[in-house]
């Protein structure tokens, strides 16, 4: 993915309640960015608009242009089904399919994508499953329900479901909130292991998950992106003054 991002001029509204005001921003490709902010600024419908999962709500639209390898996902004629293939997104809460084993979670999106084969499917589970750090602990309980594993292992199972059909960009909106210490840092370690392989942007409360995590962050704020930069600059000398009240905790 040579171009990465390129978000101009996005603006998102929920009926006539505009939350996002005019993004502009270019986010490299295979790396991470961290999305950060108050609740309520946006960040999580700004990662929805780049899958075009904004659209899905009643009343919603969006303005601007984002482009993904050069391509405008909103352009006429774009499929909205195929984008979301393109730009896979993990929840806040671990949502795997309650009715479905661990392995049919995770063959989900291949089927829909009409592959068929049972040693084809075999092949790309396990991959994802391995990508996503599960494969040591469930593969001799594939057929169990995929409600029945830990918190942290559902959150994996829906990573890997998420990378089955193997995209070029994974978003995660604030994947770890709902996690404890040692699940969180398991998923942490999985995003630095991912970056190698594809883009990530994760919106995020913990600004030391950030730290860790990313490369960039954006900090928006009311609907605006205030700062982007590179995350060690942002943190130690931010440009802008509400930036710097932001992560001092002075508001927030």
């Amino acid at each position: 993915m040579v171009d990465g991002i390129r978000v101009k001029d996005l603006n998102a509204w929920f009926s006539s309640v505009q939350v996002l005001r005019g993004i502009d921003l270019t986010m490299a490709p295979k790396a991470v960015t961290a999305i950060i902010g108050p609740s309520g600024c946006g960040k999580s419908t700004f990662i929805r608009c780049l899958n075009r999962m904004h659209e899905v709500v009643p009343a919603a639209h969006v303005t601007g242009t984002v482009l993904i390898e050069g391509e405008d996902v909103y352009a006429p004629g774009v499929d909205a089904v195929q984008v979301r293939r393109r730009i896979g997104m993990v929840f806040q809460r671990p949502n795997p399919f309650p009715t479905m084993s661990v392995f049919d979670n995770v063959a989900a999106g291949l089927r829909l994508a009409g592959v068929g084969r049972r040693a084809d499917l075999q092949d790309a589970v396990e991959r994802a499953l391995r990508q996503a750090a599960l494969w040591d602990e469930v593969k001799d309980s594939l057929g169990t329900s995929g409600v029945s594993l830990s918190g942290g292992q559902q959150q994996r199972l829906c990573i890997a479901r998420a990378l089955a059909v193997e995209p070029a960009v994974l978003l995660m909106d604030e994947p770890c909130s709902a996690l404890d210490p040692i699940a969180t840092a398991r998923i942490e370690e999985l995003i630095l292991d991912l970056r190698s392989a594809l883009t990530v942007i994760i919106v995020t409360h913990n600004m030391q998950q950030a730290a860790r995590v990313s490369e960039a962050t954006g900090f928006f704020l009311m609907g605006e992106l205030v700062e982007f930069g590179v995350t060690r600059d942002l943190f130690t000398n931010p440009r802008d003054q509400r930036t710097e009240d932001y992560i001092t905790g002075r508001f927030g």
